[in-house]
């Protein structure tokens, strides 16, 4: 079956593989084969980037025979937690060394197309010195924030993208391996609608393996779907939702709620073309998942892959 093109819309790169990370919790030598499996797979659309902490950067270079420069590695560099604003900037400072490093030795096989790091304190006094230590990599950077401070970052990250100093974006955690770690439809909808409103792009991470919001024993609590999470940032964009509408879909669990066809996308009443998904995507660019074939076993399970 052929998906609508509404959800190839939708999905497109939508997927970024963290095998590496818990529950998969994989070596690296494992993931970059999956990676490479599925890079050259026919659902190859769908796959974003490989999501690789700098500190594992050394022991990458063992393991790029798999990938060349027409199926290249295409990375997410991910910098290491912090504590404060001083020992933010200095690992920052050496995850923008490593990458350049990086750059410059591997680059026919593989690419460092953003980074993605996670804030320690006070966005507006960490974010200040992000600047200077990022000179010269001119790809996207996506910013961690705990949900309750993502509305404040969002602002913080806005007001720079407005003076042109950053091309930076919002990660939001939307799960983990514990119930405690998922956080409720309306703290993610708080979230995405500030970045929507701030045209901040906000991409997701963690506890997103399916496509609609269910109930799963080994957490047990009830995950988020992806598709509720994409479908609700791009309607937001699309119809500047507010909080309660967004949180509204995020809780959706029921399939008859969403329809692909190919010239829309529908949840309930609401409705979104396929070109207008393609240029909201701009705003909700990924969420990182440990699996790239759960994912793609549930769509096959609706019938919509």
């Amino acid at each position: 079956m052929m998906s609508p093109a509404s959800l190839r819309a939708l999905l497109t790169d939508s997927i970024d593989y963290a095998g590496l990370f818990p529950p998969a919790s994989l070596e690296l030598e494992p993931a970059l084969t999956n990676h490479a499996h599925y890079v050259r797979s026919p659902d190859a659309w769908m796959l974003g980037v490989f999501v690789l902490p700098v500190k594992k950067f050394p022991g990458l270079a063992a393991n790029l025979e798999r990938f060349d420069p027409a199926t290249p590695l295409c990375i997410s560099a991910l910098g290491p937690k912090t504590v404060n604003a001083a020992e933010f900037l200095e690992e920052l400072n050496l995850a923008a060394e490593a990458i350049r490093d990086f750059t410059a030795k591997h680059h026919a096989a593989a690419r460092i197309t953003q980074i993605e790091m996670a804030l320690p304190s006070e966005p507006g006094a960490t974010l200040t010195g992000t600047n200077r230590a990022l000179a010269g990599l001119e790809i996207p950077v996506f910013w961690e924030a705990p949900v309750d401070e993502a509305e404040r970052t969002a602002a913080f990250i806005a007001e720079r993208r407005r003076t042109g100093t950053g091309r930076y974006g919002l990660k939001l955690r939307t799960g983990g391996v514990i119930a405690s770690a998922f956080p409720s439809s309306v703290q993610i909808a708080r979230a995405l609608i500030a970045a929507m409103l701030q045209g901040v792009p906000i991409k997701f991470t963690a506890g997103l393996h399916h496509p609609l919001r269910k109930f799963h024993q080994s957490v047990q609590t009830k995950m988020h779907g992806f598709l509720n999470v994409l479908g609700a940032g791009v309607l937001a964009a699309e119809h500047r939702w507010d909080v309660q509408q967004a949180a509204a879909m995020l809780e959706d669990e029921d399939p008859s709620s969403f329809l692909f066809a190919e010239e829309e996308f529908a949840w309930r009443d609401w409705k979104i073309s396929t070109p207008r998904i393609v240029l909201q995507r701009e705003l909700v660019t990924s969420l990182g998942s440990c699996s790239f074939d759960e994912p793609r076993q549930d769509l096959r399970a609706l019938n919509l892959f």
